[in-house]
């Protein structure tokens, strides 16, 4: 039984270029260093034996759901000269970044035109069954992937989410800043449900059910009863699937046409046929150990190039899982 280090890579390094201020040499070098540390320290934490970085592509969804992640866009268009010149130079070093652990380390990185990190991920938890695994990301959509032998590692905020709770560095349960009381553990299954009902904001994946409560009144079925009611499709789930509702172009919507074109975009195991052939195919032929030397030395240069001193200080302690070949 092996325990894999699984790197949301865009990710763990574009979150890092927002804790930090300064000029943009100061945050490219602190989200190099965040994206090694988190990977340093989840490896130690957690007794890995092999890291595999994940990398996105362009995205089936897109072509599934014509509006999928149009709002980055938008927001791209919006940045000013600046801020552009910004994200131009971050998007070139993430590049060399992935290129550093592609052809100088023994981490398997993944990377398909047409899948997204979130589909290299589950694939690899699912190709893996009897494996122990660690996200490292920050995303929300990873709750519904954790269980016993799956957990995520928030390298921003240093929180790991189990299947028993949400945990600080130190062990201690994590304190809802709402209750003052420890987070309860995710019930990854009624995440998923309710997402795929109010849709992802951040992915502009829009809600089956507009204005939807969590828990219903007297006269109105909420997610909680419909949820509770999914495994017999009885009265309050189909009190629920079968609304309809009007947007704001007049075009009419059955909640149950909407809520399963979401289960599509947002179920991590529910991917179109030909995509879970792919993510199959990808995912299989990455299952095979690399064989690169000197990797310590590798990255000491790496560190030269990007005046990372505290990582080189420390090059033998941070190559330890970059080095580490696929336990075939």
């Amino acid at each position: 039984m092996s325990t894999y280090i699984l790197v949301d890579t865009a990710n763990t390094f574009f979150r890092a270029r927002h804790v930090v201020r300064g000029d943009i040499d100061t945050k490219v070098g602190m989200a190099l260093h965040i994206t090694l540390n988190s990977v340093k320290k989840a490896w130690r934490d957690f007794n890995a034996d092999h890291v595999v970085f994940c990398l996105e592509g362009r995205s089936w969804r897109k072509d599934y759901y014509e509006p999928y992640k149009r709002n980055r866009q938008v927001a791209r268009d919006k940045l000013t000269p600046t801020q552009a010149d910004e994200d131009t130079a971050f998007w070139e070093i993430f590049d060399e970044f992935k290129n550093f652990v592609t052809e100088k380390t023994n981490c398997t990185v993944m990377q398909h035109k047409r899948l997204e990190a979130d589909d290299l991920i589950a694939g690899w938890v699912q190709a893996h069954p009897n494996d122990h695994h660690v996200i490292i990301s920050t995303d929300g959509d990873f709750a519904q992937l954790v269980s016993p032998n799956c957990r995520q590692y928030n390298g921003i905020a240093n929180v790991t989410i189990t299947h028993e709770g949400y945990f600080n560095d130190d062990g201690s349960e994590v304190i809802d800043k709402k209750t003052q009381e420890p987070k309860p553990a995710p019930h990854p299954d009624f995440m998923l449900f309710e997402k795929c009902m109010r849709g992802d904001t951040s992915d502009n994946v829009f809600s089956a059910y507009p204005g939807v409560r969590k828990k219903g009144t007297k006269n109105k079925v909420g997610l909680i009863e419909a949820y509770e009611d999914k495994g017999t499709k009885g009265y309050n789930w189909n009190n629920m699937m079968l609304q309809r509702w009007t947007d704001h172009n007049g075009a009419e919507h059955r909640v149950l046409d909407d809520y399963q074109r979401n289960v599509v975009l947002c179920d991590l195991t529910a991917q179109p046929a030909d995509v879970r052939e792919i993510l199959d195919h990808v995912v299989e032929e990455h299952m095979t150990p690399k064989t690169i030397t000197q990797v310590g030395m590798r990255l000491m240069k790496f560190c030269a190039k990007w005046d990372m001193q505290r990582v080189a200080d420390q090059a033998a302690i941070f190559a330890e899982p970059l080095q580490a070949r696929y336990p075939a």
